[in-house]
């Protein structure tokens, strides 16, 4: 639960301190740009409070890493939701608006997450899980579209808007590894393995050989 704070917080700081320009590059979201990322963030903080809302009295279903559904296809963008989110960013048009919004719900989340009890179980999605298990499941989303954030931003950044916390990456990647069933290579950086592994960009020749049988396997597309 620790770590899920570590992770939101510095995801959240991240956009704090993004300039006004930065909100129209293009994110690590195929077809969104950094305000549809923010955009979707605030939905995701509205989420955790809608599930730490939920409790359930039945048997858990799935755990941080059974929670994810798996698909090796991109998102194709004709989703709804998605093509709300972009609609929901714009309709912003100040890049304060946003981030005002997702300070007050992600704070709120932030705090929800800390007095919640871990060993209680909830709702979500038609699945049921221990909070500690869901909470897990949410450095795995944060650690990822901390990524995506910073995927394109310009050097030098604005103090505060780094990687994100090596512990929340080095998290992530186990959780992926447990999905794939499969370790990615030593040599490769969690940031390479979250990256390549999820299909946020493509292997180089070099980490291709590395990979070796696993890269027919690529990506794994999380959702």
């Amino acid at each position: 639960m620790d770590l899920f704070e570590r992770s939101w917080g510095a995801l959240r700081a991240a956009v704090a301190e993004l300039p006004d320009s930065d909100f129209e590059l293009a994110s690590g979201c195929a077809g969104w740009l950094v305000r549809d990322l923010v955009c979707h963030l605030v939905i995701d903080a509205q989420d955790v409070l809608i599930t730490l809302a939920t409790p359930a009295d039945t048997a858990p279903t799935v755990d941080a890493v059974t929670y994810w559904k798996v698909s090796d296809q991109p998102p194709a963008g004709d989703d709804p939701l998605d093509a709300l989110i972009v609609r929901l960013a714009a309709a912003y048009q100040e890049p304060h608006l946003l981030k005002f919004h997702l300070d007050d719900v992600g704070s709120a989340a932030g705090r929800a997450a800390g007095l919640a009890d871990p060993g209680a179980r909830v709702g979500t999605q038609d699945e049921v899980l221990t909070v500690g298990d869901y909470l897990d499941a949410y450095v795995l989303e944060w650690t990822l579209h901390h990524l995506d954030l910073v995927a394109y931003l310009p050097d030098p950044r604005p103090a505060g808007v780094g990687a994100p916390p090596a512990e929340g990456l080095a998290r992530s990647r186990a959780m992926l590894e447990e999905i794939a069933a499969a370790a990615f290579p030593d040599s490769f950086s969690d940031t390479q393995a979250l990256l390549v592994g999820t299909g946020r960009r493509a292997p180089t020749p070099a980490e291709r050989a590395a990979l070796g049988d696993l890269a027919g396997r690529l990506p794994f597309v999380i959702g």
